[in-house]
């Protein structure tokens, strides 16, 4: 029996993939077929194959391996505690889904990542992107590494829980706890004199992931790469870890490339951040799932207060300034929203006003979740700007919704507006969420060592891999309108077409 493997090509301007046929073998190996072909492995704990020779498109990583010294990593005796080690070719798929036709749910921009919902926003992507985790061989000398780590951006639940698992994996491979430092404040921490470094030890760090917020510290925007370059040379830094969303990313990349031009020879990895889940390619960015189970609360208690009233009206607001995934996912997750309202689908006050009337009608109540980025057309005044990460500032479109409701009901629905948008972000870390940052804090520390700067570690496709900057930071990441997921929701709390 053969498989035919193939895509169907989407668009004339897609990159064309070539039809393969898989042969599978009553023996599968792991040896290839001497053709240059792929071979089969497969065991009780996982299945894959293992590469050809020959080399496909990838997303290529900048690496420092020239100007550093290759060597055995500590972790070869014992062969990683018996867990073995990740290959400089063990490759991840980008692409996984192989579409029947053009007009099959999700076919467009299947060879890239989509930013928004439209042809326009298609990035094209190569095949495949190089896999996260420890390798055999190491660039680094362990003692004589000298880190930084530094938080920046706004907060995120797990902020903590990556500084830790950072300097915890740094001090496995063997650096002197004296040569890992904390940058307070975010990146102005590299040269403003009233927010000095701190030490990073495994002592200092020991529990930290138990708590909110960052011990670091974090701000804003207004970094000065060229002192932060600096800085970097003159303290002897030859690892800076940047935890941050597309602001922080974008500020990696910057610092990356001005080491290049300096000369100086510093791997910059970056992990990424956003509460809003809105950066591109990454499946989930850590502290999303803790941020939709609160936001899910404030969902609960809206339909609490709106069915112990008549005509009772819950409407809640959550963060995403441009992306409604968490709006979408606690709408999804908590099934008690009669109407979700993000920044990606326009809709009309009348038309809402219309569907929670229906509601009123149907059961008594109804509950609105609206994320903060939501009808910003309806809201604009002709002002606009950016706030020091960049970001559009917003007009409040909670108590803009609150009025016309009042308008709308002439007094007639008992509104409770609830807005628990810093309490989702405040809180330490749900337990998937505290294990994803394990990996992506212990990821980050293995990039480094391995060479690789200019990179970021995520989850791509539920494995772990190495993304360069640049690719992820083109734009953010937005839900598709015309996405399964968004269809989903509409489906399940049949939401008509609000525009």
């Amino acid at each position: 029996m053969s498989y035919n493997v193939g895509l169907v090509s989407i668009r004339a301007r897609r990159v064309q993939r070539v039809l393969a046929t898989a042969q599978p073998t009553a023996a599968p190996s792991s040896a290839g077929d001497g053709k240059g072909g792929v071979g089969y492995l497969a065991t009780p704990f996982t299945t894959g194959r293992v590469a050809a020779q020959d080399q496909d498109d990838i997303l290529e990583l900048k690496h420092l391996r020239n100007y550093l010294t290759p060597r055995d990593s500590p972790f070869v005796p014992g062969n990683n505690k018996g867990g073995g080690f990740v290959g400089d070719r063990d490759k991840v798929r980008l692409h996984t889904v192989e579409y029947e036709s053009p007009d099959s749910a999700g076919a467009f921009c299947a060879d890239g990542m989509a930013t928004v919902g439209d042809e326009d926003s298609c990035i094209l992507l190569p095949e495949w992107a190089i896999r996260c985790g420890p390798r055999k061989t190491i660039y680094h000398d362990p003692h004589q590494v000298c880190a930084a780590v530094v938080t920046c951006g706004g907060l995120c639940p797990g902020l903590n829980d990556v500084v830790q698992n950072i300097v915890y994996t740094l001090r496995d491979y063997g650096v002197p706890e004296d040569n890992i430092l904390g940058i307070r404040y975010g990146l102005r921490g590299f040269y403003e004199r009233d927010a000095k470094p701190i030490t990073l030890t495994r002592a200092m760090v020991d529990g930290i992931h138990l708590k909110g917020g960052t011990m670091l510290g974090t701000s804003r925007g207004g970094a000065n790469v060229k002192e932060i370059v600096k800085r970097i040379d003159l303290w002897g830094l030859n690892m800076v870890f940047v935890v941050g969303g597309n602001g922080g990313n974008a500020a990696a990349n910057a610092i990356a490339e001005e080491c290049e031009a300096q000369g100086v020879v510093c791997s910059v990895v970056g992990v990424p951040k956003s509460i809003d889940n809105d950066i591109l390619l990454i499946d989930r960015c850590f502290g999303f799932e803790t941020a939709v189970e609160e936001a899910q609360r404030a969902l609960l208690a809206a339909k609490v207060e709106a069915m112990s009233a008549r005509n009772g009206l819950g409407l809640v607001k959550l963060m995403g300034r441009q992306s409604g995934f968490i709006a979408m996912q606690a709408s999804m997750a908590s099934g008690v929203v009669d109407a979700c309202l993000i920044p990606e689908t326009p809709f009309r006050v009348d038309k809402l006003c219309a569907l929670v009337a229906r509601a009123f009608e149907r059961k008594g109540h109804a509950v609105v979740c609206v994320a903060e980025g939501a009808g910003q057309d309806i809201l604009n005044d002709g002002s606009s700007g950016t706030d020091a990460s960049g970001n559009p500032i917003l007009k409040d479109i909670g108590p803009f919704l609150k009025n016309e409701f009042k308008k709308h009901f002439k007094g007639d629905a008992d509104i409770k507006y609830i807005d628990p948008t810093y309490m989702i972000r405040a809180i330490p870390t749900t337990s998937n969420d505290r294990v994803y940052c394990k990996v992506l804090g212990q990821g980050a520390v293995h990039g480094a060592f391995a060479g690789y700067t200019d990179c970021t570690v995520g989850l791509i496709n539920t494995h772990y891999v190495y993304l360069p900057i640049p690719t992820i930071i083109q734009a953010p990441r937005k839900v598709n309108p015309k996405g399964r997921r968004w269809n989903r929701l509409l489906t399940a709390i049949d939401q008509p077409d609000l525009s």
